[in-house]
């Protein structure tokens, strides 16, 4: 790419929802063109880290529930569209003390739309899932339509198929600055400049150097990814463990069962600093934030040796009150999405629905005010400085 070109659309960042945005402008038949820093699947992004949990059941707020189910029908059909299965449907089991204020908020998602479910007792926790330790009072709920799905898989299904519909790519290429102006908006970048209608931003931690009028609302956070060895594998596999999420004396964790057939994802919530700028974000775990999670894991699960067999750090645009930015700027020459604050991923397909939307159209049916970018300037302002919040 030399020069300027013209397109319809300029997609800025092709990881979690850029991929699912191209996919969905280049099904519409949309001119447009997905402009990446790095490569068409890299280990840089949000996404990468092998698996996340999918859940439809919301314990952020009944306003999710709704684009949950349709991103659920997205992900199988971009998995059938390209030929391998990105959901695995395993459920997503949650599981605490009764009462406790996420798992209420989870059934009352399940009651609003009579989703389909379980509900465990401690008894019966023990008997059908023996891999958690379990409290009298504990109890588990299990969402049926919830499971796990392969991020680094669902990026290229979806840059593969928008290529397969026309959409045009540009690897390796660094946006230095988007300009927009009467005539469109200019995605400058150090291999040439394109000049689009619209520019759709999907940069995640990198947001606010492209965008700094939001520099006020999103920051970047750090989240850990850690995996044990079980014992007894057979117990942790997708067709005899859901995807899960545990609360125990005051400890949340998440968990993925077995895809590499020897270990499983299981990492208990760490607070790492925030920082203002992606080049000054957290990239490693200590020795004792490792040891301190094996020591939680194995409480939770005691089949596991509380020795970390691998981890990873990952970079993520994070909202003061953690709600998303989806939105359109500059008198809609700029669609964003950021702020995905570590739970973007399940949302991945539908959000990008929503993206190519706001781009093509103008508007979306999963929209809503407390996504915008003036909510956030209202009511989610982060200080001078970058601090955690708990």
């Amino acid at each position: 790419m030399t020069g300027t070109t013209r397109a319809g659309v300029v997609v800025v960042g092709l990881g979690s929802m850029g991929s699912m945005a191209l996919w969905q402008l280049a099904e519409r038949g949309v001119d447009v063109v997905g402009v990446e820093q790095f490569g068409r699947v890299h280990t840089w992004g949000a996404y990468a880290g092998e698996s996340r949990l999918f859940r439809v059941a919301a314990k952020e707020g009944r306003v999710f529930t709704p684009a949950l189910l349709r991103a659920r029908e997205l992900w199988v059909q971009l998995g059938a569209a390209y030929g391998q299965d990105l959901l695995i449907p395993a459920g997503a089991l949650s599981v605490g003390p009764r009462g406790h204020p996420d798992l209420e908020a989870g059934l009352a998602a399940i009651a609003d739309l009579s989703l389909p479910h379980e509900v465990l007792d401690a008894g019966q926790l023990r008997a059908r899932f023996p891999q958690f330790y379990a409290d009298d009072g504990d109890i588990g709920v299990l969402d049926t339509l919830g499971g796990v799905v392969r991020p680094e898989l669902a990026v290229v299904a979806a840059t593969e198929l928008a290529l397969a519909r026309g959409a045009t790519t540009h690897y390796g290429t660094t946006v230095k600055a988007i300009e927009p102006g009467p005539a469109g908006v200019r995605v400058v970048t150090d291999h040439g400049d394109l000049l689009a209608e619209r520019a759709v931003v999907s940069a995640g931690p990198w947001t606010a150097r492209l965008l700094p009028e939001l520099d006020d609302v999103v920051k970047v956070v750090s989240y850990p990814l850690i995996w044990f060895l079980p014992r007894h594998i057979d117990m942790f596999t997708p067709d005899r463990l859901p995807g899960f999420m545990r609360d125990l004396h005051g400890v949340h964790a998440f968990g993925i069962p077995s895809l590499d057939g020897y270990s499983i994802k299981a990492t208990p919530d760490m607070h790492l600093p925030l920082a203002d700028d992606w080049s000054d974000r957290t990239t490693a775990l200590t020795d004792a934030q490792l040891q301190r999670a094996g020591v939680q894991m194995q409480k939770m699960i005691p089949d596991l040796i509380p020795a970390a067999s691998r981890w990873s750090v990952h970079a993520e645009s994070l909202a003061a009150n953690k709600m998303p930015i989806i939105d359109s700027m500059a008198e809609g020459r700029i669609v964003v999405a950021t702020a995905l604050s570590g739970n973007g991923f399940k949302f991945a397909p539908v959000w990008g629905e929503v993206l190519a939307d706001l781009a093509a159209v103008g508007e979306s049916r999963f929209s809503e005010a407390v996504f915008t970018v003036d909510h956030h300037k209202k009511f989610a302002l982060w200080g001078v400085s970058a601090t955690r919040t708990g």
